[in-house]
Parts: structure tokens; sequence; C-alpha cells
């Protein structure tokens, strides 16, 4: 056997008249030592289970589609790396699932299929590093929970997720991550619009030296707040499009935001990037509230400590409010707003000494 099964929860309801059954009341902890495989491990779990990776490297990608699984390390020193080279994706369930993960160049993948989300999925307390596009990817999830998790040098972003609703990323490590180091999107393969996360939370997460350290890209109903974001090219964007229903009815609150001042060349859906602390683009309804976001300057059209900037598609950003705010050092400006065409935004109890236009502190 690749790894130790143990049951850590008895059966309630055996001897006494309770009446639980097997398969709700067994969950196992099954114990993956260096040199085995996880997805073997993760194949063989059951709902409420969990499985536990213990110190080492391990040079693989993980698919989990089983609801209420927990893959979870010791901390730094459990580290999931990419393979060599392919050798075709692990035996049992989940093969096809497990191929197109390593394939797509993630690290851990949690999927659910078209029609239903995988539930109540945790990953927690582990290192993923060195993927060609994500660290950790979740895509039709619910209840999906990231924490504890460290990050590092991914190519494209650290942990995201696409079409996933009820998520909480908590207490993780993103830095050096190609893109963002948390990207959350309604999908990321057509036009569509902005998805209702039924209230995605991301918070006291340690966000540096990534692309962007949180895009928000066509979601309504989430919340990110109390993370620490510095030494990005940019510290969070809120991102919306032509598209129906509009991106935004959401918070970014009490968010340390610093030093947001690495240069980043242009793609072909932004600007060269520098200095921009929290930019919304094309939203409505967005509260910014209570953040600290200092020393983020730059020259890019995007540069400053709050920016309201429309759309590249030509959207306004509408009836959002950015107050109680304390911004200092960022430049051109600590509050900036492009907007020529949006209606019903407001800038009231920030703390702050220059605005574009004036009149905004």
């Amino acid at each position: 056997m690749a790894y130790a099964a143990s049951a850590v929860a008895a059966l309630v309801g055996s001897g006494i008249g309770l009446g639980a059954s097997p398969a709700a009341a067994l969950h196992q902890t099954l114990v993956v030592h260096q040199g085995e495989s996880i997805q073997k491990a993760v194949n063989s779990a059951r709902p409420g289970d969990t499985v536990l990776v213990l110190p080492g490297v391990y040079k693989e990608s993980v698919t989990i589609g089983t609801p209420r699984v927990t893959l979870r390390g010791t901390g730094a020193n459990t580290v999931i790396e990419p393979a060599a080279k392919s050798t075709g994706a692990a035996p049992g369930k989940n093969t096809k699932a497990t191929k197109s993960c390593a394939e797509g160049g993630n690290g851990i993948c949690v999927i659910g299929t078209k029609t239903t989300n995988v539930e109540g999925v945790t990953v927690a307390d582990l290192k993923v590093t060195g993927f060609s596009r994500a660290g950790v990817f979740g895509m039709a999830t619910d209840t999906m929970t990231v924490r504890g998790v460290q990050a590092v040098k991914n190519a494209v972003w650290g942990i995201a997720q696409e079409r996933s609703v009820h998520g909480h990323i908590m207490d993780n490590y993103a830095q050096g991550n190609g893109d963002a180091g948390v990207f959350l999107a309604n999908t990321i393969t057509e036009e569509a619009g902005a998805l209702d996360t039924r209230r995605t939370v991301i918070d006291h997460n340690r966000l540096e030296g990534n692309r962007i350290g949180v895009t928000v890209r066509r979601l309504r109903n989430l919340s990110v707040a109390e993370n620490y974001i510095a030494g990005n090219c940019a510290g969070v964007f809120v991102v919306g499009d032509e598209n129906k229903p509009k991106a935004g009815d959401l918070e970014v609150a009490f968010n340390d935001v610093t030093e947001n001042n690495k240069s980043c060349p242009k793609t072909d859906r932004l600007p060269a990037i520098q200095g921009s602390g929290i930019v919304l683009t094309g939203v409505e309804k967005t509260v910014v509230d209570g953040n600290r976001v200092t020393d983020n300057s730059g020259d890019s059209p995007l540069s400053g400590g709050i920016v309201l900037f429309k759309s590249f598609v030509g959207v306004t950003n509408d009836k959002n409010r950015v107050s109680g705010n304390a911004l200092a050092g960022n430049g051109p400006a600590d509050l900036v707003d492009t907007e020529t065409k949006g209606i019903g935004n407001t800038f009231d109890h920030n703390a702050c000494r220059a605005s574009k236009p004036a009149g905004l502190c």
C-alpha cells in the first residue's frame, strides 16, 4: 500500500443506539510519505477524509474531485513541484482530470463539473512552487478553502478560482508569481456577465512581489479584507467589462497596500503597470473602505493610491464609494479619478494630501 490509512473518528452510533451509519461516521486520515503518490491517496479518499502529506518534495500535480476532502501538509516543508517530465496520470478515479491538471501546468486542482460544483474541499499547510500556470487552481467549486499555503514563483497565478462560490482564501503567502498572487474570475475562456460568488472571502493573506497582489475579474458579492499587499506592480485590481450583470457590489476593506512599485511590461489586456495601490475599472457599487494605502508611485496610466479608471473597453465606474481610507506618499496622487462619464462615485472621509482632480481628499 502506498500510504497509511487510520480511522480518526469512531462509529459514534456503534453500540449506543444513535444509529449513525458507517459512511457518515468513519473518516480516515491517509498519510503520504516522501516518495509516495499524493494522487493515489486522493483517489482513495472518500468524502470527509484527510490526505496528510508528510515533509518532503513531491514532484507531481494533484487533482481533487471528491467533495469534502482535505489535502493538508505539515507547512513549508511539504513541497509540491512539477514532475521532471510527464509520466501519464496516476491510476484510479479522476484519471482524466489528473492528466489535464498536469498538462495545464497547474500544481493542485480542485475541479467540479459543468453541472455540479465540488463542495467543501480544503487545501492547507503546504508549499506549491514552480508550475507553469497556477499553484492552486479551483474550478466549479463550492466552499473551497485554501489556508496556510505558500504559493511561490508559479508562472501565472499563485492561487486561483474560476466559476466558484462561497470560497475562503485565508492566511496564505503568495510571492513571485507571474501574474496575480490571488486571482478570482467568473470564467477565463469566454466573455460572460459577472458571477455572484455568494460571499467569497479573501482575507489575512500576504501577497508580495507578484505582478498584481489580488485580481478580482468579472465577479460580484465578495470581500477582499485585511491582507498585506506589498512589492507588487499593483496591489488590488477589481475589473469589469461590458457584459451584464456588471462586475462589482463587493468590498475591498482594511487592507495594508504599500510600495507596490515593481515595474511590469504591458500585456494584451493592460498597459505597463507600476505604483498602483487599489484600482477599480469598469465596476459598480464597490466599497473601498478603511484601507491603509501608502507609497505606491509610478507613471503608468493606472498609477496612484486608489484609482478609478474607465475600463479599456469603455465601461464606466458607477456608484462606487471610497471612504475612510488612510493614504500617503502615493503618486501621481493619493486618490485618482480619471472617470469623465461615470455616475454616482463618492469619495468621503479619506485621510490624504493630494488627489487628481483636486478636491477629493
